[in-house]
C-alpha cells in the first residue's frame, strides 16, 4: 500500500486549493480517506475525549450490520428454494435460473440458499449504492464538501428494509427521493433531521404500493404468496388467533419467515445491538425506552382485547419479533444524527416510537406494520424533546444557585 499512498501523495497537490484540479478536491479526499484514512490532526488545546472519528462509526455500523445481510442472503434464497420446490419448479427464470443452474435450489444446502438470495440482494444494493453515492457526489462537488462514510450505512440499510421482488428502476427512485430531499437540501451529512433511508423506503411504500405490500412481494419467486406473519395476525378469522398463523414464535425470532431481506431475524438484529452498545455507538436509552414503549403499549391492546380486530389480540411478546421492530429499535432509531441527543430526550423519543410503532399496527390493519413511519414522526419530534430537556436543565440550575 505504501507505493499507492505515495502515488495518492504526489498527485494530491493538483486537488488541493489553487491545483490545477481545486474542484474536484471532494472526489480526490473521497478515495484518499476511504483507502488510507484521514491524515488531519487537531493544533489545539486537547479537547478530544477519545479516538473514534466518523470513519469508525460507520464502520462499526457496517460490522453490526453483517448478521442481518448474512440472514438477508440467506433468508431470500431459503424462502425462495422452499417454493421452488413446492411448486416442482428445477429454478428461477431468466439470467438467475442460468446461474442457480450451477448449484441447484436445495432449500437444505446453505450454499445454495445464500448463493440464490445473493442474486437478489446484491442487484438492489449495487444499484443503492451506485445512484446514491452519484447524488451525494454531485452535491458535494457543487458544495466543495468532504465525501463521507455514512452513505455506506444509509444503503445498506435502505436495502435491508427492500423486499426482494423490488424492480431495481424503484430502488434507483427511491433512493434518489432520499438523498436529495431529506439530506441534500438541508445540507448534507449530519444535518438531516430524519433518517434517510427510512425516508426513501416510505416514498417507494407510498407511491408504489403494489411492489411493497401484499404476500407476493416478499418472496422472490413469481405466482408464489408468502404473507408475514403480520398481515397473517392481521387476517385472521373467527377462529383462534394463533391457528391463524404458520409460522412459530421461535422461526419469527430466527428469521425463517418471509419479510422484508434484512428485518426478518430478531437473532441477528440482537448480534448488531451487542455490538452497537459496547462501543457506545448507540444509545442504550433509546433502544430500552422503545422496548418498553412497545410492550406497554402492546400489553394495554392485549389485556382490553377484541372480538372484531385480531391485531388488539397478539400477545405483546409477539410483538417484538414481527415484523421491523427488531431493527427499527437496533439501527433506525438509534440514528445518531435524527434521534433525540440528551438522556431525557432519548428516553422520551424512544418511548414516543415504540408506543406509536405498535399503535400504529394494531389500530389500523389495513397497515400492520408501523415502525416505519413511528420513527419518521419520532425524528420530527426529537428536536422538541431536546429544547424541553434542555430547559428543563437550566431551569434546575437557575433554581440550584438562586
Amino acid at each position: 500500500m505504501k507505493p499507492l499512498s505515495k502515488i495518492f501523495e504526489d498527485a494530491g497537490r493538483y486537488f488541493e486549493k489553487g491545483g490545477r484540479f481545486e474542484q474536484y478536491y471532494p472526489l480526490y479526499e473521497a478515495f484518499d480517506s476511504f483507502l488510507f484514512g484521514s491524515n488531519q490532526t487537531t493544533n489545539t488545546a486537547p479537547h478530544v475525549r477519545d479516538s473514534i472519528d466518523l470513519k469508525r462509526i460507520m464502520t462499526t455500523v457496517i460490522i453490526a450490520l453483517l448478521p442481518c445481510v448474512l440472514m438477508a442472503m440467506w433468508n431470500t434464497g431459503y424462502q425462495a428454494n422452499s417454493a421452488l420446490q413446492l411448486m416442482g419448479l428445477s429454478g428461477p427464470d431468466g439470467w438467475r435460473g442460468t446461474l442457480m443452474a450451477f448449484v441447484g435450489c436445495d432449500p437444505e444446502s446453505l450454499f445454495a440458499n445464500f448463493f440464490h438470495g445473493a442474486l437478489y440482494f446484491l442487484p438492489v444494493y449495487f444499484v443503492t449504492l451506485v445512484v446514491g453515492s452519484l447524488w451525494e457526489g454531485l452535491f458535494n462537488l457543487i458544495r466543495g464538501h468532504e465525501f463521507s462514510e455514512a452513505f455506506l450505512v444509509t444503503s445498506l440499510l435502505f436495502t435491508l428494509t427492500l423486499p426482494p421482488s423490488i424492480p431495481l428502476w424503484q430502488v434507483a427512485i427511491g433512493i434518489s427521493f432520499g438523498v436529495i430531499f431529506a439530506k441534500e437540501v438541508f445540507g448534507g451529512v449530519g444535518r438531516n433531521f430524519m433518517n434517510p433511508a427510512l425516508v426513501s423506503r416510505a416514498f417507494i411504500f407510498f407511491a408504489y404500493p403494489a411492489q411493497m405490500s401484499g404476500d407476493q412481494v416478499w418472496t422472490a419467486v413469481d405466482g408464489i404468496s408468502g404473507a408475514t406473519a403480520l398481515s397473517q395476525f392481521a387476517g385472521a378469522g373467527p377462529g383462534g388467533l394463533m391457528d391463524s398463523v404458520s409460522v412459530t414464535w421461535l422461526q419469527s425470532f430466527l428469521g425463517t419467515v418471509p419479510g422484508s431481506m434484512g428485518e426478518t431475524s430478531t437473532l441477528a438484529c440482537l448480534f448488531g445491538a451487542f455490538i452497537l452498545l459496547i462501543t457506545g455507538i448507540a444509545s442504550w436509552r433509546i433502544m430500552l425506552s422503545m422496548l418498553l414503549g412497545g410492550l406497554i403499549c402492546s400489553s394495554f391492546f392485549w389485556l382490553q382485547g377484541s372480538g372484531v380486530n385480531p391485531m388488539y389480540n397478539i400477545p405483546p411478546h409477539w410483538h417484538l419479533v414481527v415484523g421491523g421492530f427488531a431493527f427499527g429499535l437496533v439501527f433506525m432509531a438509534t440514528d445518531p444524527v435524527s434521534a433525540a441527543h440528551t438522556p431525557m430526550g432519548q428516553w422520551l423519543f424512544g418511548l414516543l416510537v415504540g408506543g406509536l410503532a405498535i399503535l400504529i399496527r394494531v389500530a389500523n390493519p389495513a397497515y400492520a406494520e408501523g415502525v416505519m413511519l413511528a420513527i419518521l414522526l419520532g425524528n420530527v419530534f426529537a428536536p422538541l424533546f431536546d429544547y424541553f430537556a434542555i430547559q428543563a436543565n437550566i431551569k434546575r440550575r437557575r433554581l440550584r444557585h438562586g
